[in-house]
């Protein structure tokens, strides 16, 4: 096992000007816990939009899996407006470093009602999904297939825990060809009729807020996992540090936040290691 003075200086990614480690002597002695229990015991819980997708491309910001849709050529251009001033007025309560979590709450709720409601009025065709996210600009962030391959090689489940349109993010991941058995999701699927219309969304709606209520909801995937005392946690909200919860037995857990936009505001929430990338 590495000494605890050279684990993270051995590691150059660690050494970039793109990360911030807050505290080094705490993520020295997870870092080398991780790596004395190996991939037996770890699992990694993630984040999707702007974590595992890229937040921008050669200076153009990347759509999340909502926007996928919100673009679009099936929808209307009014429709597509009306998604515009949703998104205009709510982020900016989403992003609001005074606001707590607790009033940004009922604002988040009734941001992605209404905006699921407008889909759901365009009536979209299941069999188009697949075309739509080919002609979309979103993709995954560089290194991909090396971090879903290495997962993969060595069964290290893969938990994806997503606010955006699981039936996107999937179409995503599996036209990347990294969509393997070793990867769970959990977001807001869409549910079609008879006729393979959009007619809604299955189950208790998941945003930003409520991943820690989302988490506990799946305790008994991660009771299956119980050996699987080891995390590393990827996101970039202040909800995705709650996407852990339900995981009853954490021995060491890495969290790492990807900062984006949103830099200053929350450079001191992820305790651990924050990315810029």
């Amino acid at each position: 096992m590495p000494n605890q003075d050279s684990a993270v200086k051995m590691m150059p990614e660690f050494q970039k000007s793109s990360v911030h480690i807050k505290n080094p002597t705490k993520v020295e002695e997870i870092i080398c816990g991780l790596i004395k229990g190996g991939a037996a015991k770890l699992q990694v819980i993630t984040d999707f939009d702007m974590t595992l997708s890229r937040f921008s491309y050669r200076g153009k910001r990347c759509p999340s899996c909502h926007n996928v849709i919100d673009n679009c050529k099936l929808i209307t251009d009014e429709c597509r407006e009306k998604l515009l001033q949703l998104k205009e007025k709510y982020y900016a309560i989403e992003i609001d470093p005074v606001l707590t979590v607790e009033e940004k709450y009922p604002y988040i709720v009734e941001w992605y009602t209404k905006s699921h409601g407008l889909l759901i009025e365009q009536a979209l065709p299941k069999a188009k999904l697949k075309e739509i996210v080919e002609e979309s600009d979103i993709m995954l962030k560089e290194g991909y297939e090396n971090f879903f391959d290495k997962l993969q090689q060595y069964n290290i489940p893969v938990f994806i825990f997503s606010a955006g349109i699981g039936d996107v993010l999937e179409e995503v991941i599996r036209q990347a060809g990294v969509y393997y058995p070793n990867v769970k999701v959990v977001s807001n699927f869409m549910d079609f009729d008879d006729n393979g219309l959009l007619r809604g969304f299955k189950g208790e709606l998941i945003h930003v807020f409520n991943k820690h209520d989302g988490s506990l909801k799946n305790t008994e995937y991660f009771n299956q996992l119980k050996n699987n005392s080891n995390i590393i946690l990827l996101g970039d909200s202040q909800g995705d540090l709650k996407m852990a919860d339900g995981v009853a037995n954490v021995e060491h857990i890495l969290k790492i936040g990807y900062l984006n936009d949103r830099v200053s505001i929350h450079i001191h929430i992820h305790r651990l290691i924050l990315c810029l990338l």
